[in-house]
């Protein structure tokens, strides 16, 4: 039998006699001595949390607890709690391979990045493909995408595929562009680009967008066995630094069943809400086949689908209403066609399927506004399975001011990811001008115009560390506390608002406000515990902040 220590008798060996007390409440879990925010306006303070099973039973005082007799006590010393947070936009599968495979974080220079691929070329054989992400040039000097030539010095045997820190460009060298049977008279796919030398026509080797399919398919597959432990990898990282909920930005049909797979061993112990690709056959199968609520005890749900709709704004991808200021003979592009996303918006909105569509552009914000409103027109509430959709637009990163307004009149929830801001506002000037930073992750608008905000990470494309997320929606600057003119400092969020961005807005924009995102009695015991308080802290100090303990469905999944 398990032994019970009681809460009763661990405060008498420090607080001398107590007074008589109601009968003791068995519980399986007992937190005490910490610094809560509850992100319950009701009790927004608290000391002390209580759990039976998975479920919260009391939030209070030290004293109003010790009638609890506890399979398990912690001392949290003071620790700050918030409820358990939530990555609202990740790429698990990514998270884990960048920790598994060559990761180009880091490479300040052409010279770092080079190094960098030469120092796996040594340990590679002949003939084998080298392929790594992470690698982003604008703190370059220049400022200018890799080559294929730059590659073919260090790799001239190997096929070199380099995706940028975005995913939405990657540069190949010649072996590998050989094997796509990419030269100058290939033209450019729809929703892609072929970069070629404005003398020569040759193909600079960087592909973006759907022209990075050419090469990829030609890439051997990771083995289930590889694709499992990228998963794995990702998800204990992710528990690591404070995350108890995921929100997947896209998987395909083999992903979700290597996902179940794992969950059905016992191997994942976050939560996992999912989103499908489409359109394509497994967004069909997908709607077929129907969503999937709170599977393995309420960690696994899956009730959406991913569009990506056009590309990003550092590789000029990012679909806009006019031309980009550094390169007026483009505008971007979009990556679907409008008239083939109608239908199966309509057939998502009668299913009770949630749509999440990645919209960087202002085109592409304004086009994906009115496609959705044109789906919400096509079937009123009445021939709908779920009257209040809750769709989503992923990033929302640069809005014309018109269209702010919009996402809430329309029920539209951005999904927004913080560092985006402190690591695009060096760039973004330049691609976009001074005038048309007014709409660029533009929070606070979007907050006064009544939205909601999930936040999120999109990691690996940003290191995926929610005390980053914070501290950029609070600071809006960069980590060395740099900002600059055209930053908006305006548009930073309070740090209440800021904790709702990882916690209860999450919940809502899964429909799980009931069961998540706030600290209360009746919801999942889910919660995160931190080094320091980040709601009084000087704001620099948020990112020394360390998560020290992760509890989640009453469980202590991460401890330090």
């Amino acid at each position: 039998m398990k032994a019970r220590i009681s809460f009763v008798s661990l405060l008498a060996l420090f607080s001398g006699p107590i007074l008589q007390l109601r009968a003791a409440e068995d519980v399986d879990l007992l937190l005490f001595n910490g610094n809560v925010y509850t992100v319950n306006e009701k009790t927004p303070r608290a000391e002390t949390i209580a759990v039976r099973k998975d479920r919260v039973v009391f939030v209070g005082s030290n004293e109003d607890a010790r009638r609890f007799h506890a399979a398990r006590t912690v001392d949290l010393h003071g620790h700050t709690v918030v409820p358990g947070l939530t990555d609202s936009h990740c790429h698990i599968f990514g998270i884990g391979e960048r920790e598994l495979r060559l990761n180009l974080e880091g490479a300040n220079t052409l010279e770092d990045f080079l190094g960098k691929v030469k120092a796996r070329v040594t340990k590679t054989k002949r003939g084998q493909w080298i392929t790594g992400r992470g690698w982003i040039e604008t703190f370059w000097k220049p400022p200018q995408f890799p080559t294929r030539q730059d590659l073919d010095k260090i790799a001239p045997r190997n096929p070199v595929f380099l995706t940028r820190a975005d995913g939405h460009g990657a540069i190949a060298n010649s072996a590998a562009l050989k094997i796509a049977k990419i030269d100058k008279t290939t033209p450019n796919p729809f929703g892609g680009e072929i970069l070629k030398d404005k003398a020569s026509g040759e193909p600079t080797g960087m592909l973006l967008d759907n022209a990075m399919v050419l090469v990829e398919k030609s890439i051997p597959k990771p083995t289930a066995a590889e694709r499992q432990q990228a998963l794995l990898t990702g998800i204990n990282r992710e528990i690591g630094l404070g995350w108890c909920e995921i929100q997947n930005a896209g998987s395909h049909k083999d992903d979700v069943d290597l996902i179940k797979k794992a969950f059905e061993s016992g191997k994942i112990k976050i939560r996992f809400i999912n989103a499908i690709y489409g359109p394509g056959e497994d967004a069909q199968h997908f709607l077929k086949e129907g969503v999937t609520l709170d599977a393995f005890n309420h960690h696994f749900t899956q009730r959406t689908i991913k569009v990506i709709f056009d590309g990003a704004l550092g590789s000029r991808g990012a679909a806009l209403l006019q031309p980009y200021s550094d390169t007026p003979e483009t505008s971007g592009y979009l990556t679907e066609k409008p008239e083939e996303l109608k239908p199966m918006f309509e057939e998502a909105l009668r299913r009770g399927i949630q749509v999440e569509t990645h919209a960087i552009g202002d085109g592409a914000n304004r086009m994906i506004l009115d496609l959705y409103e044109g789906a919400f027109k096509a079937v009123p509430p009445n021939q709908r399975q779920i009257q209040e959709p809750r769709w989503r637009v992923e990033h929302a990163q640069i809005v014309d001011p018109v269209d702010i307004p919009r996402f809430a009149k329309l029920g539209v929830i951005p999904s927004m990811q913080p560092s985006h801001a402190i690591s695009d506002l060096f760039f973004a000037q330049a691609r976009l001008g001074m005038d048309r930073l007014a709409g660029a992750y533009a929070w606070q608008s979007f907050l006064k115009s009544g939205s909601i905000i999930c936040g999120g990470s999109d990691a690996p494309v940003e290191r995926g560390e929610p005390m980053v997320e914070f501290y950029a929606a609070v600071a809006r600057k960069s980590i060395k506390g740099e900002s600059g003119e055209g930053w908006h400092p305006e548009q930073a969020v309070s740090r209440e608002q800021a904790l709702k961005m990882f916690t209860i807005w999450p919940a809502y924009a899964a429909f799980e406000e009931k069961d998540k995102g706030s600290i209360e009695t009746g919801k999942l015991a889910d919660f995160t515990v931190l080094s320091q308080d980040i709601m009084k802290i000087p704001e620099p100090e948020i990112l020394n902040t360390r998560c020290t303990g992760t509890v989640i469905a009453g469980e202590i999944a991460f401890q330090k």
